[in-house]
């Protein structure tokens, strides 16, 4: 008889007259990974906010280790051994690493006062258990989204959990950061913690799973051991029907180069970076987190400050000191951190859709055009295939991935000469992936200029015409022709740089 520690049984959830699950069942494994996977939309995060105590169910049961249980509210989910990793980070920016970890279990001393001492201690424990080397005083709010990541795994697993539920944990995670997480997982699985891995990467999920469910349309189409299984098969179960091509062919009609940068500096940051962009052409930057490529691109929006260097559009010098001039010059930038830089959480589909182009939208008298305004959101919900199919409601009830779709509709309605993509698929399902994937490549044969700035090597080899590769703050690199992964990284982990000679 298999040992299951968690079993959901005919789970089934509505918000309004919208039913994200359909009597879903649902069972895990102690010491296993079991897989969840689906298209955006497709109930996976609420199944698992149920599971979580964050949601309650309409119908259903849940069970653990074979007792019928029910959670009114997270903290006893986690109490009675759950714990999740959400995919949108909840880290309180303006506390250090060790206050996230174990906030409201800090030891105290005997007058009641925080034991600094023995909580930076218990926190540098934690992570020489797991094999990673963070400071425990530093701010959460200093840190880069990977490594945000790997605190709230590490916060995950200080609850000593029965069961882990990772939402796209290596979403913003560099290889290196991935392979770590590979080891953490094994442990738990060698103590007997069953982890419910919840991906759209299913290379990895072919690689770390013991089984694999898919949830599509709110409903579970069936579950299969990972030996069994093939990455086509279960890309045909998500979605359908096969899809045959993930990244289209590469431009054929590459013209003269319309922008560039030289000698670009950041003290601390980068120094000295030279590229430039061709009208037809995706250039990719490549790299470890944390190598100056987001960096890069933050300062060339004017979200951060430059100490030195020119930026040349058209053959024309221009300065911009703040994000709304880069707009205004026809400069877009989609950021890796969606959650707190990217969108409006609390407004509405149609809001944000069309926050970074309100100035089109605004008549000579100052009055909203509200029919451009619809009609425009509208017509992007459509395209990005926005779900649910409604772009009046909050974007916080949104799933993670459609509210990429929404921050990569909000820069497409801006109308971008040079659109800078950071992480443009992060947590998107495969078939959006592709989509995304042709968008960029149709917006580069327009003219646009894009930037894709991809952790993934297959991602960044696919899609890009040409590709810097980053190190410790300079360009070490710029790769074209056929190029290969061995390449890429021998020049993302050393500081030799090739002259193209």
């Amino acid at each position: 008889m298999a040992n299951n520690v968690l079993r959901v049984e005919g789970i089934s959830k509505s918000f309004a007259s919208n039913k994200v699950l359909d009597q879903v069942s649902f069972e895990v494994e102690a010491g296993q990974v079991h897989a969840l996977v689906g298209e955006n939309g497709a109930g996976k995060t609420t199944l698992m906010n149920i599971i979580g105590g964050i949601h309650q169910p309409d119908e259903g049961s849940i069970f653990l280790e074979g007792y019928q249980t029910h959670f009114e509210d997270p903290l006893q989910a986690i109490k009675s051994g759950i714990s999740i990793v959400h995919q949108e980070l909840s880290l309180a920016l303006n506390l250090t690493v060790a206050q996230n970890i174990f906030a409201n279990r800090e030891e105290t001393n005997r007058i009641g006062l925080i034991n600094w001492k023995a909580l930076f201690d218990k926190t540098r424990a934690l992570f020489e258990r797991i094999g990673v080397d963070i400071e425990p005083t530093m701010l959460a709010g200093d840190m880069s989204v990977g490594l945000q990541q790997i605190v709230e795994i590490a916060k995950a697993l200080s609850f000593n959990a029965k069961i882990i539920i990772m939402d796209e944990p290596t979403s913003a995670l560099s290889d290196t950061e991935v392979e770590r997480l590979y080891n953490i997982i094994d442990d738990l699985k060698s103590r007997g913690v069953a982890v419910v891995f919840i991906s759209h990467k299913l290379n990895e999920v072919l690689k770390i799973s013991d089984k694999i469910s898919v949830l599509r349309d709110g409903k579970m189409i069936g579950t299969v051991a990972t030996s069994e299984a093939s990455r086509g098969e279960i890309i045909k179960t998500m979605v359908g029907h096969h899809i045959k091509d993930f990244f289209p062919p590469k431009s054929s009609g590459i013209e003269e180069e319309f922008f560039s940068v030289e000698g670009l500096t950041s003290k601390g940051r980068f120094q000295d970076i030279n590229f430039s962009l061709r009208k037809g052409e995706i250039l990719g930057f490549a790299g470890l987190i944390g190598s100056g490529r987001t960096e890069v691109a933050r300062a060339i929006f004017g979200a951060d400050r430059l100490d030195s260097g020119k930026i040349l559009l058209d053959d024309k010098e221009i300065r911009i000191s703040s994000p709304r001039e880069a707009i205004d010059q026809g400069i877009c930038y989609l950021t890796e951190d969606r959650k707190a830089l990217g969108l409006f959480l609390t407004m509405s589909v149609r809001k944000n859709i069309i926050s970074a182009a309100l100035k089109s939208f605004i008549s000579r008298l100052f009055f909203y055009k509200h029919r451009e305004i619809k009609n425009k959101s509208k017509e992007y919900v459509d395209y990005m295939q926005i779900q649910p199919f409604n772009d009046e409601i909050p974007l916080i009830s949104l799933s993670g991935g459609n509210k990429q779709k929404v921050l990569f509709a909000k820069w497409l309605c801006a109308n971008p000469k040079v659109l800078i993509v950071d992480e443009p698929t992060r947590g998107v399902d495969v078939g959006a992936k592709t989509r995304i994937h042709s968008d960029l490549r149709k917006l580069a044969e327009d003219g646009v200029g894009i930037i894709a700035i991809c952790s993934e090597l297959p991602e960044v080899l696919g899609l890009s015409d040409r590709i810097a590769v980053f190190h410790e703050g300079r360009i070490t690199a710029i790769l074209e022709g056929e190029v290969t992964q061995e390449e890429v990284m021998k020049y993302a982990v050393t500081k030799e740089v090739d002259d193209g000679k």
